[in-house]
This record gives C-alpha cells, sequence and structure tokens, in this order.
C-alpha cells in the first residue's frame, strides 16, 4: 500500500476517538487496535462510520484494519457490505 496519512475524523462526522487514515484519494482505513472480539455490533457501527465517510467522498474504498480477532459473521457481513478487512497482530 502507499504511504498513509492520518484524517481528521470530525471532517466525515466521526467521533474524534476513530483514527482514520487514508492512502490516496479514495481508501481510507479505519485502525481498531483493541484486545476484545470484533463482533456484529461493531460491524453495524464500522458500517454507520463507513456511509458517514460515503456521504461526503462518495467513491470511497473502506478498509478496517485490526489487531484483534473477528468473528466470521462478521467478517461475511462486512465483505457484503464491500468494506476490506485486513487482520494483523500489530495493527
Amino acid at each position: 500500500m502507499s504511504k498513509r496519512k492520518r484524517v481528521n475524523p470530525g471532517e466525515f462526522g466521526l467521533h474524534h476517538t476513530t483514527v482514520l487514515e487514508r492512502t490516496g484519494d479514495d481508501t481510507f482505513i479505519m485502525v481498531m487496535n483493541r484486545k476484545s472480539r470484533i463482533i456484529m455490533k461493531d460491524g453495524n457501527t464500522i458500517l454507520q462510520k463507513a456511509e458517514k465517510i460515503k456521504k461526503i467522498k462518495p467513491k470511497a474504498k473502506i478498509i478496517v484494519e485490526t489487531n484483534a480477532p473477528v468473528c466470521s459473521k462478521t467478517k461475511a457481513f462486512l465483505a457484503d457490505k464491500e468494506i476490506g478487512l485486513i487482520e494483523s497482530p500489530e495493527a
């Protein structure tokens, strides 16, 4: 991936604690560093955030990068909504 640049989440109406990075014009990465598992409730929250970004940037590609395990239903849900997922231990 190309070089990442931190983005102010407030530009998209997101909470200030949201970690949002940009690679290129239309690719946004939401970084979620946590110890607990990502479940469907989190998946719905991710979708809401992605929709806010797409209101401002309609062609945006959204990717979630996390160091936490992701439940299989949530993986399928995010894939269905065309939200990418990167699972990495050092995210």
